[in-house]
C-alpha cells in the first residue's frame, strides 16, 4: 500500500512538472491525460483491495429467535419485510424468524415458554391472554425498553395499561382492530337493502335475503373462536359489557338465567331459522369467505382482518356496520383485540432481543403495517394521515363506544376459553341442550377459578 501511494505521488508531481510549462505542446497534454488516467486506474485499484481486506473481516452477529403466528397470506409478507428492515438497520443482528400457523401457534406457546431455550421474541395477545403468562413468570418485565424508548409518554393510557402489571410493562402493543358485521354492498344494493343498526332491522334484513336464496350469514367454525364472537356480541348487547367482562373474569355465573336469554332468545332463533350457511363446521373462517366472495351469503360478523382476505378487486363492495343494538338502554361494548410483542423470561438472547421488540414498538414498524395491512397503530407517533377513510371509520365506531373489549379467548383464562368454545359449539349442533350445557360451564369456571386462586 505504500509503494503504491509513493507511486500515486510520483505521478502527481509528474503532472506538475508538465502543467508548470509555459505553453503546453500536445505531447504533454497527452502525458498529462495518461498520468491522469494511470492515477485513477491505481486509485481504484487500491479502493477495490481495501474493500475486499474489509469484506473478509468477519463481523460478529447477535442472534434473536423470533416466532411469529402471522401465517396469513399478507400479514405474513409484512412479517417478513419488517425483519429484513431491522436488520438492515442492525447488521450485527440477525433475526431467526419462523413463521408457525395461527391455530397451531395457540396450541405451542406453552411449550415454547416453559422450554429451557425458548423462543426470544414472540407474537401475542393482549388482555388477560398475556397476563395469564406474565402472572406465571413466562414473560419478562421490559419497563427498561418501555422507559429508554419513552413509550411511558407516547403510548395511550389504554395501550399503557394493558401492557402493565403491578406497575411494571411486559408487553408492546403495535396494532389493533375493531370487529363488526360485514357485508356485500352490491348484494344490499340488489335487494334493496340498508345497513340494519337494530336488532329487529337485523332479522328483517336476514329474512329478505333468505327468501331470495342468499344465506344470510357465513361463518366457519372449523375452529371455534368464530362462535365465541357471536357469544361476545349477543352477551354485551343483551346483559351489557360489563357483565360480559364479569363473567369472563369469572365473577357471574355461567348458569345465569342472563346468560341462558343470550343463547334461547337471541343465537338460537339465528341457527334454527337457518340464517347460518349449512355446515359451517367444515369451514375455517377464511374458507367461509369464499361464500361471500361468490355471492351465495351476504354478511359475516368477523375482525377488520377480513379485507387481507378479500380479492383486491373486490374490496370496494365491502362494507361494514356495528353490530346491531338489542337495548338501547344498555351501554355499547365492541371487540378490539390488540396484538403485540413480548419477550420470553428465559429468553437467550436478552440484548439483541430488547433492540428487535424497540424497533417493533417504534413508529417506522406500526406505519409500514398501517400502509400494508392497514392496522391501526398503537403508538401515539403514528401518521394519521396514514388512515384510509375505511379506518377512519372504524375508529369513529370504536370511539363511539362506550366500553372496548379484546374478545372471548383474550379477556377469560385459556383453561375457560377451551371449555367455552367447546360449549359453543355443543349448542350449535344442539341448541336444545342449552341447560346442561351451561351447567358444565358454570362447573368449569368454579373448578378454574377457583384454582387460580389458590
Amino acid at each position: 500500500m505504500k509503494k503504491t501511494l509513493f507511486a500515486v505521488a510520483a505521478l502527481l508531481a509528474l503532472i506538475g512538472i508538465l502543467s508548470s510549462c509555459a505553453t503546453p505542446t500536445p505531447e504533454i497534454i497527452e502525458v498529462e491525460r495518461t498520468v491522469e488516467v494511470e492515477v485513477e486506474r491505481t486509485v481504484e485499484v487500491e479502493v477495490e483491495r481495501t474493500v475486499e481486506v474489509e469484506k473478509e473481516v468477519p463481523v460478529e452477529k447477535n442472534i434473536v429467535i423470533y416466532n411469529s403466528y402471522m401465517s396469513d397470506p399478507a400479514p405474513r409478507e409484512v412479517d417478513a419485510e419488517l425483519v429484513a428492515m431491522f436488520e438492515e438497520q442492525n447488521p450485527n443482528i440477525d433475526v431467526v424468524h419462523s413463521t408457525v400457523a395461527h391455530e397451531d401457534f395457540k396450541q405451542a406457546i406453552r411449550a415454547y415458554l416453559t422450554a429451557s431455550t425458548p423462543p426470544d421474541v414472540m407474537t401475542w395477545f393482549a388482555g388477560n391472554r398475556a397476563r395469564f403468562f406474565i402472572d406465571r413468570g413466562l414473560i419478562m418485565d421490559i419497563s427498561d425498553v418501555w422507559e429508554e424508548q419513552g413509550w411511558n409518554e407516547s403510548y395511550p393510557k389504554g395501550f399503557r395499561a394493558m401492557s402493565t402489571v403491578d406497575d411494571k410493562q411486559y408487553f408492546v402493543p403495535s396494532s389493533w382492530y375493531w370487529w363488526a358485521v360485514y357485508y356485500s354492498k352490491s348484494t344490499f344494493e340488489e335487494y334493496g337493502l340498508e345497513e340494519p343498526e337494530t336488532w329487529e332491522e337485523f332479522l328483517a334484513v336476514c329474512e329478505t335475503l333468505q327468501e331470495n336464496g342468499v344465506a344470510p350469514l357465513a361463518i366457519g367454525t372449523k375452529y371455534r373462536w368464530t362462535a365465541a364472537a357471536w357469544f361476545d356480541y349477543l352477551n354485551m348487547r343483551v346483559n351489557g359489557p360489563e357483565f360480559h367482562i364479569d363473567l369472563m373474569l369469572g365473577k357471574e355465573q355461567y348458569d345465569d338465567p342472563r346468560v341462558k336469554t343470550v343463547f334461547t332468545d337471541y343465537w338460537q332463533p339465528l341457527i334454527e331459522n337457518g340464517y347460518f350457511i349449512e355446515n359451517p363446521a367444515a369451514y375455517s373462517w377464511s374458507e367461509a369467505l369464499q361464500f361471500m366472495i361468490n355471492g351465495e351469503a351476504a354478511m359475516y360478523l368477523m375482525g377488520d382482518f377480513i379485507r387481507d382476505s378479500y380479492p383486491d378487486e373486490l374490496e370496494d363492495d365491502l362494507g361494514f356496520f356495528r353490530f346491531p343494538i338489542i337495548d338501547p338502554e344498555v351501554p355499547i361494548g365492541e371487540d378490539a383485540p390488540t396484538d403485540g410483542f413480548f419477550i420470553a423470561a428465559n429468553a437467550q438472547h436478552e440484548e439483541a432481543a430488547k433492540q428487535f421488540l424497540a424497533y417493533l414498538g417504534g413508529v417506522e414498524a406500526q406505519e409500514y403495517m398501517i400502509e400494508e395491512l392497514g392496522r391501526l397503530g398503537t403508538h401515539s407517533g403514528v401518521d394519521r394521515d396514514l388512515y384510509t377513510p375505511v379506518q377512519q371509520e372504524g375508529v369513529e365506531l370504536i370511539e363511539g363506544a362506550d366500553f372496548v373489549a379484546q374478545f372471548y379467548d383474550r379477556d377469560t383464562t385459556p383453561e375457560m376459553a377451551d371449555e367455552g368454545m367447546n360449549g359453543f359449539m355443543q349448542f350449535w349442533d344442539n341448541p336444545g341442550d342449552i341447560d346442561d350445557i351451561l351447567n358444565q360451564l358454570e362447573t368449569a369456571r368454579q373448578e378454574i377459578f377457583e384454582a387460580e386462586e389458590e
